[in-house]
């Protein structure tokens, strides 16, 4: 078989699917569905997330210059979809998802009880890309669900059970089996 060449695109899967909590000027919380995510630094730990200017919240967390990351697991994948095609402009996505919101230890935005992690970040900085702008944001709380923890914090992903995105296929999945540990091939454990 051979290769075919296509447009650039972004072809680059699978990635992480999480809901970000923000608040707009007047406190209300709001909820968006992303995918355009990734980690970018260690020490401070830092991520990042891109966001259309022309979704609402865009505003929210330019405004705040807070958002929270919250990592949901394949049961919530209908209500993760739903709450990404549905404007919190007019809505409050926690009543329409039936989700609990539960207060931040240090940022304004609220975490959502049913993720079993949630990020709360900074943001540092913003950068204009074209139809998306990266928000950088340095976490300063993580909060982990005590039954998906392994030895020394560490996640048990079969407890989990994160969900990825992949953009060619516009498809949801799930994570398979583990294949191996970091440093697994030089013998280490």
């Amino acid at each position: 078989m051979g290769r075919k060449t296509l447009s650039p695109t972004t072809m680059l899967f699978p990635t992480p699917v999480v809901l970000v909590t923000c608040i707009d000027s007047a406190g209300r919380p709001n909820i968006i569905t992303l995918a355009w995510v990734g980690v970018v630094n260690s020490d401070p730990p830092m991520v990042s997330i891109a966001v259309r200017p022309e979704r609402y919240s865009y505003r929210c967390i330019k405004e705040s210059m807070q958002f929270v990351i919250n990592l949901p697991s394949e049961e919530m994948v209908r209500k993760v979809d739903a709450c990404g095609v549905v404007s919190g402009k007019e809505i409050d996505k926690f009543a329409l998802m039936g989700w609990k919101s539960v207060p931040a230890q240090k940022v304004r935005p609220p975490l959502i009880d049913e993720c079993h992690l949630q990020m709360e970040c900074e943001v540092k900085q913003i950068l204009p890309l074209g139809s998306h702008h990266l928000f950088l944001g340095q976490i300063v709380a993580l909060h982990v669900r005590e039954e998906i923890q392994k030895e020394r914090g560490r996640i048990d992903i079969s407890k989990f059970l994160p969900l990825v995105y992949c953009p060619g296929a516009q498809e949801y999945w799930t994570l398979g089996k583990c294949l191996g540990h970091h440093s697994f091939s030089k013998g280490k454990p």
